[in-house]
């Protein structure tokens, strides 16, 4: 084999074992949201009323993403990953797998909430995953009444009336222009 056909195949061979390191692609390259976020699960015969308040980086969609609480001084509280039918949850606790986001937000939290329509409701409109109703103020969906009229101002709320009723509001951090 001639000197320039060797150098040729080594040239080709690095190169092959080069692509097999190159680590994999991050599994969703969609910006963060970030801002605060206050939860109120009203009392119930079964427990008293639930208040958390909490920053918040929420990355991905329905399907697939991630969502951190941090506590007002900054410390991580809790995170979500969720994909493929899995839902991770670690905490200080250690880590748990759910079924879905559902499951986990009832173990959390006592009460399901619709985590998989939180980043499309973020962004003002309704999830795709369930039908929806237009009202004059947002939408309501999944049994929540959204109401997006404060958006511009980076305030969302949702809100579910049936026991326990729970209130959601965010505001949404604006990134610097």
């Amino acid at each position: 084999m001639s000197r320039r056909l060797r150098a040729a195949a080594w040239v080709v061979a690095l190169s092959a074992l080069a692509g097999c390191a190159t680590p994999p692609a991050p599994p969703d390259e969609s910006p963060w949201t970030t801002g605060r976020l206050s939860l109120r699960v009203e009392a119930s015969a079964e427990r008293p009323q639930q208040s958390l308040s909490v920053a918040f980086e929420l990355q991905g969609n329905g399907e697939r993403g991630e969502l951190r609480l941090n506590s007002p001084l900054g410390t991580q509280l809790a995170t979500a990953r969720w994909a493929s039918g899995r839902a991770l949850l670690r905490t200080t606790d250690g880590e748990r797998e759910f079924a879905d986001l559902d499951d986990l937000s009832r173990q959390a939290l006592g009460e399901a909430l619709p985590l998989a329509a939180l980043p499309d409701w973020l962004s003002g409109r309704p999830w795709s995953g369930a039908p929806h109703g237009a009202q004059p103020d947002g939408f309501e969906q999944l049994g929540w009444r959204v109401q997006t009229e404060r958006q511009f101002e980076g305030w969302i709320t949702a809100r579910r009336e049936r026991p326990p009723a729970v209130h959601l509001r965010v505001k949404l951090e604006r990134p610097e222009p």
